[in-house]
């Protein structure tokens, strides 16, 4: 009987040293995961490599200007939107915006031809229904609440609403070209934002990855490599930098079918004496999450190691 009692702790005390390995291996597997995930959330993504710079030029004379290809139902998009908005208002420059919509976006090719509709009354008030697109996108879920959005801005304006925006499907067509512009320029997210520049003595254009951090410079930069003289007009206060961070880039892989990419084109540094140090900004910035998590990943399995440790050399003493 005695036997058996010692026989019965000792399967008891083992099974308890099992089950807190067990608990504890689980708590780290889950910690490392968390960890990793974390990782793949935080890395940036890459650049644009550049397969056809013809999009890439400002218009007839103008020496720099803003190229953006976007969504009008992209988070991120809306978020930059009222940043690229200011820039271009107080560098007075042209701000050219492409269509290039995100496959899965319910209500954006719409919104798309109508903006392309009210350009036929005037370009600022086609750029003004997308700026308040941007600005709505909250409240704009499916294509009925954009149609009665839609509505509403041209009753605001004294313009009738005809019931087929687009009967022949021209401006869905106008749409399209654009999506395969930005295909063949080599576009696979939006917001994609370029300074274009025509005679500088720097690079021919440069992308803008972080808007609210790099825009003005960048535009600045451009300026004085093109030799413009630019009066610009009040600074207008944008959102926060920490906003469009939190706002997930949309991204979309072209197929073989829509676009044949030709040799890459090099996207240098506008500035050719600061090249050097433009292109190590994003390269610091890119290595920066990648060391923090690998710190809390080690870490966290570490400490585990250690209370596991512990707890086992107590209920030995036990």
């Amino acid at each position: 009987m005695s036997r058996l009692f010692r026989l019965a702790h000792s399967i008891h005390t083992r099974w308890n040293r099992l089950s807190l390995f067990v608990t504890f291996a689980t708590t780290a597997l889950l910690v490392a995961s968390a960890a990793i995930a974390h990782a793949q959330f935080a890395a940036p993504s890459p650049g644009t490599q550049v397969h056809d710079a013809s999009a890439l030029k400002p218009p007839a004379g103008a020496r720099v200007a803003i190229v953006e290809f976007a969504d009008m139902e992209c988070p991120r998009c809306g978020v930059e939107n009222p940043v690229v908005k200011a820039a271009a208002a107080k560098y007075r420059i042209p701000w050219i915006r492409h269509d290039f919509l995100i496959p899965g976006h319910i209500w954006s090719p719409e919104a798309a031809v109508n903006a392309r509709w009210f350009d036929t009354t005037s370009k600022a008030l086609g750029d003004e229904y997308r700026d308040q697109v941007f600005a709505s996108q909250s409240s704009i879920y499916n294509p009925d609440v954009l149609r009665q959005f839609t509505e509403k801005f041209a009753q605001s304006h004294g313009i009738a609403l005809p019931f087929a925006i687009d009967p022949q499907g021209k401006l869905a067509a106008d749409v399209k070209a654009d999506k395969d512009l930005g295909l063949r320029t080599g576009i696979f997210q939006t917001p994609t934002i370029f300074i274009v520049t025509a005679n500088s003595k720097g690079a021919p254009f440069i992308e803008v990855q972080h808007p609210d951090q790099d825009l003005y410079r960048i535009i600045d930069q451009a300026l004085a490599d093109t030799g413009s003289t630019v009066k610009t007009a009040p600074a207008t206060p944008t959102k926060p930098a920490d906003a469009a961070a939190s706002k997930p880039a949309e991204t979309v892989a072209p197929t073989s079918a829509e676009t044949t990419p030709a040799k890459p084109v090099e996207a240098q540094s506008i500035a050719q004496p600061a090249a050097s140090q433009q292109q190590a900004e994003p390269a610091a910035s890119k290595d920066d999450n990648p060391p923090k998590n690998t710190w809390l990943f080690g870490g966290s399995v570490g400490v585990i190691v250690v209370i596991v440790v512990v707890a086992m050399k107590r209920r030995q003493r036990r």
